[in-house]
């Protein structure tokens, strides 16, 4: 792969782009499309860690994704001035560490945008609705191999790519290489031949409803294919992506954790001063008041500092990244990588086995599976498959006017399954439970 073929400005189905003001190059344009995308916006209502959050500072996906993006624009900006320095040709064609920041900026803004309520857990609902219910298991007679795994491994990743280019949504259209960066996953749900080794391969990009818009990218961008299946390797700036996103949680989470009184706070300080190392001053720290303050202090250290090993993982690795042999995340090669992996330790234990988690994320399992059986049912029924009542037409007309007359319009059941999965993900938590809540008889229009 070479990086003049990799920056590339152009938007699916567009040969050229010439409108690019002089204030906003086309991959800033790609950030501002995402920020005032009403997909993104719901990210402000939906579980990063901390299930429905009472507390301000506890993180949602909203915030959560802000702060990414900040990080991935200056593992951009820092990778970015060493690759146009190594490479001439990029300058002169006008290329600057600024379109990299901007690149990986839009990418991580966008990375979680695609995830339902409930976070992962909400992942697991909707692919276990599928696998275990009859109305699933009837619907794996209807369509191909190919979709069903799409629909029982259901992946955010996916989701994500999807929600940028489903045809009636024109209007969060993304270059070809922020949408590429945002693919951690280049490949289909399914595969004959997987590579357990490739980090690339751990989970899915796109579903085979959008396969041929990735195929589109990754020709136009000259990502290398794996295989004769529908697998690629990553676009260099996807590692820094990713980068971003893993800095952030090891390093927030433990954060919100210790604000909470779940992790002590001698316990995280300890964690963060040995991400510091050396760099670490305790009688700087003792002029900072307050736990908290003392906590965000450190956490603005390490964020710094992950984010110049990261960079300097990524040169060193450069020239394999782009034979396409590279395919690990560049936090497991940094220095700090045991420190690292005991601030997971002590997440999983104390925050993310936490009951206030568990709990809610068994609500959020019956919730959209609940939501699936009322919505999925419905649909299935106005196209004559089933027998409609008129209980179905009732849940079919609580639709948004664009999905009823999508699903009226489309003859294919895996497209149907889609479009009610794209509404019931799209959802925030709370809308959810108050829907689900509803539509079960449990609580009724205007009570709360």
């Amino acid at each position: 792969m070479n990086w003049l073929k990799l920056l590339n400005p152009n938007r699916l189905g567009q040969s050229t782009n010439t409108n690019q003001s002089s204030a906003r190059s086309f991959f800033e344009q790609d950030y501002d499309r995402i920020i005032f995308s009403h997909p993104f916006r719901r990210l402000q209502d939906k579980t990063q860690v901390v299930p429905l959050p009472e507390e301000d500072f506890v993180h949602t996906r909203l915030t959560h994704s802000l702060e990414v993006s900040s990080v991935g624009r200056s593992l951009g900006k820092k990778v970015g001035e060493s690759i146009v320095d190594k490479y001439q040709e990029l300058k002169e064609s006008g290329f600057s560490s600024f379109d990299f920041g901007a690149i990986v900026a839009a990418a991580s803004l966008a990375h979680d945008i695609g995830n339902p309520p409930f976070g992962h857990s909400g992942e697991d609902a909707i692919s276990a609705f599928f696998k275990n219910t009859p109305l699933g298991k009837w619907i794996q007679s209807q369509v191909s191999v190919e979709e069903w795994e799409d629909l029982i491994n259901f992946e955010g990743n996916a989701q994500g790519f999807r929600l940028f280019n489903r045809p009636d949504n024109q209007g969060i259209k993304l270059t070809y290489s922020t949408l590429a960066a945002f693919s951690k996953y280049p490949r289909t749900a399914h595969l004959f031949e997987k590579d357990s080794s490739r980090k690339s391969q751990k989970k899915y990009g796109f579903f085979q409803a959008e396969k041929q818009y990735f195929e589109e990218l990754a020709n136009e961008l000259g990502l290398i294919r794996l295989s004769n299946e529908m697998s690629w390797v990553r676009h260099p700036l996807t590692f820094l992506v990713e980068a971003a996103d893993d800095i952030c949680y090891h390093v927030i989470d433990l954060e919100d954790g210790c604000r909470l009184g779940w992790v002590p706070y001698e316990q995280a300080r300890d964690l963060l001063a040995n991400v510091l190392g050396d760099s670490y001053l305790p009688e700087k720290l003792e002029k900072t008041k307050g736990k908290n303050e003392k906590i965000a202090y450190l956490r603005a250290l390490c964020i710094n500092k992950l984010i110049n090993e990261c960079a300097e993982v990524f040169m060193e690795n450069e020239d394999d990244i782009l034979s396409g042999k590279f395919d690990s995340a560049l936090m497991s090669k940094v220095p700090s990588k045991r420190v690292l992996s005991n601030i997971i330790e002590v997440s999983i234990q104390k925050i993310y086995r936490s009951h206030l988690v568990l709990e809610t994320e068994v609500v959020g399992h019956r919730v959209l599976e609940g939501l699936l059986e009322e919505f999925l049912g419905a649909a299935i029924a106005q196209k004559g498959i089933e027998e409609s009542s008129k209980k179905d037409l009732t849940v079919f007309r609580l639709l948004p006017e664009t999905y009823q007359e999508l699903i009226t319009d489309t003859a294919s059941l895996y497209e149907i399954s889609l479009l009610c999965i794209d509404y019931i993900s799209g959802m925030t938590d709370r809308y959810a439970i108050n829907l689900y809540r509803k539509l079960k008889g449990i609580s009724l229009p205007g009570m709360k």
